[in-house]
């Protein structure tokens, strides 16, 4: 699962037992050799659906990381793309790799960069968001596991306040592995992990798979303000019983706002 490029195995043991900030920070030079981040194919399957519902002038990518999901919204956005992260270190790797390859795509277009979008990087806590209410678009990649099922209301009314009336939250949702699948029990193997060791360790380190349920999510947009569709992104084909092995969830802020949302 991990390349020779990626973290050694006393590496990773450090970075599990220090805090999420201070952990990612020293993972963030081989972050992008590891299963932890985002497949490919997730996020052009995202970047595609969210083609159809645009365009975009302002987004944001909430626990941005070394920047995957930048990618994403330089495509989609035509003004600015913006990622925010609790970590110095994984947004300096962000910024350089993001950096370095716009430098290279202006070589290949003869230094002709029209249209790219403006690109920032700030460090902040996705629980107080330093921003007003100016983003029509954000995104969210692989981060929610980070957030205890306590934590979503602070969470999702914070995404909600910086966005503008009408703007969208997305993010992908993969179906629950079956207790069939090696999957299923390895979640459940990483999870219980991650509590005993949050039990005799601190500080802790919070990182659960498995309590990011649909009908929990879908509910705590809802209380927040948000009205959510579901869309299904086809490129992973359906599960046994017809339902998608991987959903977008687009959450909107309404244009006409309720005074008593997210009370």
């Amino acid at each position: 699962m991990f390349t020779p490029q990626g973290p050694s195995l006393r590496e990773l043991a450090v970075q599990a037992l220090s805090s999420v900030e201070h952990g990612y920070d020293l993972l963030a030079p081989k972050f992008d050799h590891t299963p932890f981040r985002t497949p490919d194919s997730i996020l052009d399957a995202v970047e595609r659906a969210l083609t159809a519902l645009g365009p975009f002038e302002h987004g944001l990518d909430l626990c941005c990381g070394t920047g995957a999901g930048m990618e994403v919204l330089r495509e989609l956005c035509r003004e600015s793309a913006t990622g925010v992260d609790i970590s110095a270190g994984m947004l300096a790797v962000g910024r350089d790799r993001l950096t370095a390859g716009a430098r290279d795509r202006d070589r290949d277009r003869d230094g002709d960069a029209a249209g790219a979008p403006r690109l920032s990087w700030v460090r902040g806590d996705a629980l107080a968001l330093p921003f007003g209410s100016v983003f029509d678009l954000a995104v969210s990649f692989g981060a929610f596991g980070h957030f205890l099922p306590e934590q979503l209301p602070g969470l999702f009314a914070q995404v909600h306040s910086v966005l503008r009336p009408g703007g969208r939250f997305a993010f992908p949702l993969p179906a629950p592995a079956p207790p069939r699948s090696p999957w299923y029990w390895a979640a459940l193997g990483f999870d219980t992990a991650m509590r005993v060791r949050n039990a005799v360790w601190r500080p802790p380190f919070v990182m659960y798979y498995r309590p990011f349920r649909l009908g929990v999510v879908r509910h705590e947009l809802e209380r927040a303000g948000f009205d959510v569709e579901l869309f299904a992104l086809s490129e992973f084909g359906p599960r046994p019983d017809g339902s998608p092995r991987c959903r977008m969830v687009v959450a909107t802020r309404p244009d006409t706002l309720d005074p008593g949302a997210g009370r």
